[in-house]
């Protein structure tokens, strides 16, 4: 019967995700100037005067199409190798972070759950997720244009799409860019499982994470990072038709590099929601629940570390300046919260702990990715600074206040460092504290108009804000279906015994 249910589950929750993507390619044929796609403009041709009769002179040739952007090798072989660095941050970087922080019983539940996520994400981001999220249609949500990635190979001309970067004629591969694009998706939806970690039923957790997906993740995606491209700007007219074309978070003009709003604060709202719907651990607050291997998740934060760099530098798309300097970002601001946060814990609790050291490193990753290409490398060292400290506030006063069991800390680390790096991000991209500033791509130059630190911190906290309510009413809706159809947690016997076994049938350790 439970199998059935479940069955019955994973089809409603497909079906509930196909609802906002039902058209036939048919319907929906590719835009000339798709979203991700770098659009040609067209040739021009020189006016013939009105008065001038037909016959008088011929028609002046028209202009040559202008060469479409070819993608460079080395920028295609800088994202797909940034794009493995994702995976690899992820599978096996997050599973083995969070798989030693909870009990031996339960070790591969988690990294079943990371496993299964990612491989899940992937098919539905290829199926219709990027279409949703990269296409134009709405400020909310995309179009249809890109399901089941049609229309990025011709087959009847030979041709691939490619897909527009951040400066103009500079373009890859657009297939790389969705390969790109999807693991961002899928870790997003991992980092969600550590804060109900131990106590969720696995088809419950598949099944929310195919309706979080679809109604919060890709519209997120949408409204801060879509948008046309740089190629159609040339003038302010166009500049302000182009915008309107954007996601809604973008037009307000909100700077997220690499995820700070998208990613972080969005799965962090999503765990705390699931932390507190769920409910609390048996034996939470009476028993030992210690990390069962703080070695894995050493050697799962180091691999955070290192995929990072493909996380925030290829988020500029290119290898150029822009990568750099979110490279140099990402290793700055990491080692400034490590040791903020190992210090303060020292000064706190009496001794600094390895568990600190690798709390500390994420949390500044976190911090940066949204400043990563915008910031200064000092401005990158104090937001690495402030991430440390007040994470390790997160993950202790601020979980005391809320109550809420999280069981890795997802909100205290993701969510409270996600907000102070996306708030910073307006303070710091300040030229005048070594900031890159807003970039016009009418002047395709750096904005010569004054850089307002007040606007743009107000304008980062509304992002904010839109992102954690939607999260949240999706988080909550989501959960209720499930545990409706499904129900959400494992019984209690189930629990105590563990999950690898009651859930999984097998065994992290033996002897």
């Amino acid at each position: 019967m439970r199998k059935n249910i479940t069955k019955l589950l994973a089809g409603f929750a497909c079906l509930c995700a196909f609802g906002v993507a039902a058209p036939s390619f048919a319907d929906a044929p590719a835009k000339t100037e798709a979203a991700t796609t770098t659009a040609v403009a067209a040739p021009a041709v020189t006016p013939v005067p009105d008065a001038a009769p037909a016959a008088a002179a011929p028609a002046p040739a028209a202009a040559a199409p202008a060469a479409a952007p070819v993608a460079n090798k080395g920028d295609t072989s800088f994202m797909m190798i940034s794009t493995l660095l994702v995976i690899l941050m992820t599978i096996p970087g997050l599973a083995l972070f969070y798989g030693g922080l909870v009990r031996s019983k339960n070790m591969l539940s988690v990294l079943m759950q990371v496993f299964m996520v990612f491989a899940l994400v992937i098919v539905l981001w290829c199926i219709y997720g990027y279409s949703i999220a990269f296409t134009e249609k709405t400020a909310f949500f995309g179009g249809f244009d890109r399901l089941f990635l049609n229309g990025i190979w011709d087959p009847a001309k030979g041709t691939f799409a490619a897909a527009a970067t951040f400066s103009k004629g500079v373009v890859i591969p657009e297939f790389v860019f969705v390969a790109f694009q999807g693991t961002f998706a899928a870790i997003t939806c991992a980092l969600i499982v550590g804060a109900f970690a131990e106590r969720a039923k696995f088809a419950a957790v598949l099944a929310f994470v195919v309706l979080w997906f679809t109604f919060a993740y890709l519209p997120a995606a949408h409204m801060v990072w879509f948008w046309t491209g740089p190629d159609l700007i040339t003038n302010a007219a166009t500049s302000a038709s182009e915008a309107l074309k954007a996601g809604w978070i973008w037009q307000k003009g909100a700077l997220d590099f690499a995820g700070g709003t998208v990613v972080h604060i969005n799965a962090a709202v999503a765990g705390l929601v699931g932390a507190i719907m769920i409910g609390k651990r048996v034996g939470y607050g009476r028993e030992s629940m210690a990390p069962h291997s703080l070695t894995m998740t050493m050697i799962g934060a180091s691999l955070l570390w290192v995929g990072w760099f493909g996380f925030n530098a290829g988020s500029s798309l290119e290898a150029g300046d822009v990568a750099a300097l979110a490279f140099v970002n990402t290793l700055l601001a990491t080692a400034a919260a490590t040791l903020s946060w190992v210090f303060g814990e020292w000064i706190s609790k009496g001794k600094p702990s390895m568990l600190g050291g690798a709390s500390g490193a994420v949390a500044g990753l976190v911090a940066i990715t949204p400043a990563a290409g915008f910031v200064g490398p000092m401005g990158g060292l104090v937001i690495g600074l402030l991430a440390g400290i007040v994470c390790l506030w997160g993950v202790n006063g601020l979980k005391r206040l809320i109550g809420a069991d999280d069981s890795l800390d997802v909100f205290g680390v993701h969510g409270v460092g996600g907000i102070l790096g996306a708030l910073l991000t307006g303070v710091f991209a300040a030229p005048q504290l070594g900031g890159q500033g807003i970039f016009d791509y009418v002047t395709n130059k750096m904005s010569a108009d004054p850089y307002s630190i007040g606007h743009q911190v107000w304008v980062q906290a509304q992002a904010v804000g839109t992102t954690i309510v939607w999260s949240a009413v999706v988080s909550v809706v989501a959960y209720k279906l499930v545990d409706i159809v499904i129900g959400l947690r494992v019984p209690e016997e189930e629990e105590r015994e563990g999950l690898d076994i009651t859930s999984h049938g097998e065994q992290a350790y033996h002897g």
